[in-house]
């Protein structure tokens, strides 16, 4: 991994750097060039402007101006004296060596010093005039002066100088790919010692250790994702253990009843004991407990497979919760302890299954029923909010721990796991939130150790 990513990495930044570095000393090299050229340009035509004026301002005019710069060239060759010569016009005599970079023309156009296509004597267009740099004397226009051709090649002063420059462009460009190349192994080895982290615990994972956590060091993208890995990896030692437990629930439950049943059909059939109507009504109380045990896996299969049916209903909420308290007032009976419906009778009709919701009603009533002592209350009570119905089961019992609400309705999950169920196959509330979001609802619980439990149902109305 290290050898792809990281190494991948490395060489993103450093092509990243080259590219830039490449680009910056190229346009760096190309500025300094194009500008030091201009400058010696300009430099040239000033000297020529300020020669052409001293001329003028000391002879008062442009007579025998072309000889004074042809000796002048002579003794100092221009920047400009390796431009190649004029080709001669037709029928003219032999042509005249144009060594000049610069036209001098006097204030009517004509061409007093020639350079390029231009010769003593033309008439240089106004228009092309415009485009030259007048020379003015006493505030006077004088002449003008016109540029031809490319700036003239640099001499060796200028060139020494660009050398220099290029080579300290290019001490620079390796140094900043030296630099380039230490953050960008610096960088990719942080970027990706989370990834590596997280490499060695999924590893560790699949051999079995599935209990573990990377260390979060950034809140950014690679942080989200160690949080998210360190949270999958406790919800799946936990669903191991669940499942664990779950293996030795069912097994227990399937056992006691078997142990006795077994035990009385063997005494039976060596003649220890007879099978009086109360030993036969012993074996049918286990048979119904295997059966409800073997109910509840059903479901709760069918749940995973998504083919829990329903058949749904246009029903009275309040009615429901009528029978349902009706059900188990007996049992409310003996342990002194009040069942009490307030959902009103013009609540809200819903289209739910009733065999399910009654399921889930009966399921959270026992529960209810089983943590609330003598004296105790429990309530079932709905309201509309919006386009749904909130329907509440809720007691002053013992409640649930605050590390334990979290997980209660998770499958498999055991508050307490020394608690029998008393018949119960453990499984209600996972059974519960099955249902309910079969239906298109949730299902939750607010609880405080002391005080009581509330289960909230929302269910959409019709």
């Amino acid at each position: 991994m290290s050898r792809s990513i990281t190494t991948r990495l490395i060489l993103a930044f450093l092509l990243v750097s080259l590219t830039g570095v490449a680009l910056a000393s190229g346009i760096t090299y190309w500025l300094t060039v194009r500008e030091f050229k201009q400058l010696t340009f300009d430099q040239a035509r000033d000297r020529f402007i300020a020669d052409m004026s001293f001329y003028y301002q000391t002879n008062g005019s442009w007579d025998g101006v072309l000889n004074y710069y042809q000796l002048r060239n002579s003794a100092y060759p221009p920047f400009d004296s390796q431009l190649p010569p004029q080709q001669p016009r037709p029928g003219s005599g032999p042509p005249h060596p144009q060594t000049f970079f610069f036209v001098l023309t006097d204030t009517n156009g004509r061409v007093l010093i020639p350079a390029g296509i231009y010769q003593t004597g033309d008439i240089i267009p106004q228009a092309d005039l415009l485009k030259g740099t007048a020379i003015t004397v006493n505030s006077t226009q004088v002449g003008n002066v016109l540029v031809i051709g490319n700036p003239p090649p640099l001499g060796n002063l200028e060139q020494q100088y660009l050398n220099r420059t290029n080579l300290a462009l290019l001490y620079s460009a390796l140094g900043a790919l030296a630099v380039a190349l230490i953050l960008g192994v610096i960088l990719a080895r942080a970027l990706t010692h989370p990834i590596r982290n997280l490499t060695t615990a999924i590893r560790a994972i699949a051999k079995g250790n599935l209990k573990q956590n990377v260390e979060v060091k950034s809140h950014d993208e690679l942080g989200e994702l160690a949080i998210a890995f360190n949270q999958m990896s406790t919800d799946l030692d936990r669903l191991i253990q669940s499942r664990r437990q779950m293996t030795a629930d069912i097994a227990h439950d399937l056992r006691n009843p078997l142990t006795v049943i077994g035990g009385y059909i063997e005494s039976m059939r060596e003649g220890v004991l007879k099978p009086t109507p109360e030993r036969l009504d012993a074996i049918q109380t286990e048979v119904q407990h295997l059966q409800r045990l073997v109910e509840d896996l059903r479901i709760l299969s069918q749940a995973d497979a998504g083919e829990l049916s329903l058949n749904r209903k246009q029903i009275s909420l309040s009615a429901l919760a009528e029978q349902m308290i009706q059900s188990y007032q007996s049992l409310a009976d003996k342990q002194e302890t009040i069942l009490r419906n307030n959902i009103r009778n013009d609540s809200p009709k819903i289209n739910v299954d009733p065999d399910r919701l009654a399921q889930v009603l009966a399921n959270l009533i026992s529960n209810s029923l089983r943590y609330t002592t003598h004296g105790g209350v429990i309530t079932l009570d709905a309201k509309q909010e919006q386009k749904n119905l909130i329907l509440s089961v809720s007691d002053n019992g013992k409640g649930i721990s605050p590390e334990s609400l979290p997980y209660i309705f998770d499958r498999f999950y055991r508050a307490d796991p020394a608690r029998t169920h008393g018949g119960e196959s453990g499984l209600g509330l996972a059974i519960a939130k099955s249902i309910v979001e079969a239906h298109g609802g949730t299902i939750s619980a607010e609880s405080q150790a002391g005080v009581g439990t509330k289960i909230r149902i929302t269910l959409p109305v019709s």
